[in-house]
């Protein structure tokens, strides 16, 4: 039996070529075979920016119980990016076994691509969602500024850090938190979006990704404030970055990020199995631990109550659904032309 060779970055290495979707038995039982040829499986996880250490922690633990279970290695390719990009590379021709993106919109754009199968958010828990997290506040030591609310966003001379909506699935839930913090989604429209436009005259760069954002606050001493996922201030903390205090601002959005099997990759490739078994592994109470464990608030109810001081409660919470789902949300914010670029244009 082959020892397992490890897991790191991989960009575009497709194991086998792309072809008709509607391969037949033979074919697919041949990559079949091929794949788990000598008891050893690979599969490729593409995800988004911030996750890679909740994985660098769970997928060991599900090599471990893959191997117990069936006597086979597996290894397990790792990619990393922002949302949008991964959405992009994998239609594009990246070979990716499992997503995680950071929105269901981007799931459903490799869907409509027909490497995902429809319904796929009523193939794993929770409507596939196996993460959340909401919109910190990030400021310097002491905040000097005094930011405490969304409204001190727009004060003169506040330099605010958030990640390109175009890119970032992290930055597009900033927008709609911002959006929503003016009210309930649908109502004072014009008061949403001219508070939202004033928040971006204080925005000085876009970085790329949530993990760009990052760094450009925390390595390159750039703005007052950084729009962070709240699982990446509890990282940082733990990792000795930043202080472990934070801002939670009391009207926010639940940033659910959802995980989806690519049916057309998997049943090439013979992997179908072994990748549905990961998907599962991620809702169980040792996965969601390390989810945990990172700053994410886990889905995993029994999880999520033991770890709830961890996780300050927030008084109004928005979903994708108070915003008509991720279509309308693209159309009206995201597409050419439509709000984003509407207010970038403005900033200029």
């Amino acid at each position: 039996m082959l020892g397992v060779a490890g897991f790191g970055l991989t960009l575009a290495i497709p194991v086998f070529a792309a072809g008709n979707s509607n391969s037949s038995t033979s074919v697919v039982r041949q990559h079949h075979l091929v794949a788990q040829k000598g008891g050893r499986v690979e599969i490729t996880l593409v995800s988004y920016a911030v996750t890679r250490a909740a994985y660098d922690k769970i997928i060991p633990q599900f090599k471990a119980q893959w191997k117990k279970q069936t006597g086979q290695d597996v290894v397990i390719q790792t990619s990393y990016a922002g949302s949008g990009t991964q959405a992009r590379a994998v239609i594009d021709g990246l070979q990716a076994d499992v997503v995680q993106l950071a929105l269901g919109f981007d799931v459903s754009k490799i869907q409509k691509a027909g490497l995902i199968n429809p319904g796929w958010e009523k193939e794993a828990p929770n409507n596939a969602i196996v993460t959340r997290s909401v919109v910190a506040f990030e400021t310097r030591e002491g905040n000097p500024k005094g930011i405490k609310t969304w409204s001190d966003l727009t004060k003169p001379g506040v330099k605010v850090i958030t990640a390109n909506p175009k890119t970032s699935g992290g930055a597009r839930w900033n927008f709609l938190a911002l959006w929503g913090s003016v009210g309930k989604p649908g109502t004072k429209e014009n008061q949403a979006r001219s508070f939202v436009s004033q928040v971006f005259k204080n925005v000085p760069l876009l970085p790329k990704d949530a993990r760009e954002a990052s760094d450009a606050f925390y390595k390159k001493n750039q703005g007052d404030v950084l729009l962070n996922y709240e699982n990446e201030v509890i990282l940082a903390a733990k990792q000795g970055k930043t202080s472990p205090s934070y801002i939670l601002p009391q009207t926010n959005i639940s940033i659910d990020a959802p995980v989806a099997v690519v049916d057309k990759v998997v049943d090439k490739r013979g992997t179908r199995k072994v990748s549905e078994a990961f998907v599962k592994f991620l809702y169980t109470p040792q996965a969601q631990r390390e989810f945990a464990s990172v700053g994410f608030r886990p889905v995993n109810t029994n999880v999520a109550k033991e770890v709830q001081k961890q996780f300050p409660k927030v008084s109004q919470l928005y979903t994708v659904s108070n915003f008509g789902g991720w279509d309308a949300i693209q159309k009206k914010f995201f597409d050419d032309r439509a709000i984003f670029d509407q207010i970038l244009s403005s900033k200029r």
